[in-house]
């Protein structure tokens, strides 16, 4: 298996790749190369819609430029534990923001939130944040408003006074059920519009029909969120023989 960065060449064989609709894994195995690959690849360059070789292949080598002429950032709580390679570990932490992105969460509010699911510690301070994503106090502040106004985080004060970020294990348990409430509330719109509009207009017809098609969805989303959370977070009670141990 090739080794080292992506080649321009490789990068056009990608680009052709998705314009067939290949899979990721199809297009990693014609290239002899890992599906993370591919996708840490695509995912930090646009998009399996945005992607173009000729771009990604510019912004990798601005990368590469960027970190030869700065020094070595702090990782704060995010240093990386033995047996680890910090380049994929970064790699994979880019990847992950901007997966965020494309599902519709701002960027920094979209690297706050990666940082913390990949945080060993499993909290982070806002100082740490600052240093591992070498932006402003302002910036940091920012982005934890906006993910403890979402649900997805919360604030706790340490035995400093100061106060950590976490990311409960419910995390995207609550972040589904935001998503499906709000698939209800576009139901909840549209179902409005067919009695402003009157019946049996064209217009009336079509919101009816999104109308119908988001109660199912978030309907669908909501009882299989349910039933994850129950099979995932409930912990198997105690058997007869089982022996309590103190403490």
């Amino acid at each position: 298996m090739p080794g080292g960065r992506l080649t321009q060449q490789e990068r056009q064989q990608i680009a052709l790749g998705l314009a067939d609709g290949l899979a990721y894994a199809e297009v990693a195995r014609r290239l002899d190369r890992p599906t993370s690959t591919i996708t840490r690849e695509v995912m930090r360059n646009g998009g399996p819609t945005a992607y173009r070789a000729d771009l990604a292949h510019r912004a990798t080598e601005r990368r590469a430029h960027r970190r030869k002429l700065s020094p070595p950032r702090e990782q704060g709580a995010l240093v990386q534990g033995p047996g680890r390679d910090p380049e994929a570990v970064r790699e994979y932490e880019e990847a992950f923001a901007t997966l965020m992105m494309h599902q519709g969460l701002p960027k920094m509010m979209a690297r706050v939130l990666t940082c913390l699911f990949i945080a060993d510690a499993g909290s982070l301070t806002a100082s740490e944040l600052v240093s591992h994503l070498q932006v402003s106090p302002a910036s940091v502040s920012k982005a934890i408003t906006f993910l403890e106004e979402q649900g997805l985080i919360r604030r706790v004060r340490d035995e400093r006074r100061r106060e950590r970020y976490f990311v409960d294990d419910g995390v995207w348990y609550q972040s589904t059920i935001a998503s499906a409430r709000g698939i209800a509330q576009v139901a909840e719109t549209a179902r409005k519009g067919v009695s402003v509009l009157g019946p049996g207009t064209p217009a009336t017809v079509r919101l009816e029909n999104i109308a119908r098609f988001s109660d199912f969805i978030s309907e669908s989303i909501l009882r299989a969120a349910e039933q994850v959370r129950e099979i995932l977070y409930t912990k198997p009670e105690a058997s007869p023989g089982d022996t309590v141990k103190p403490g």
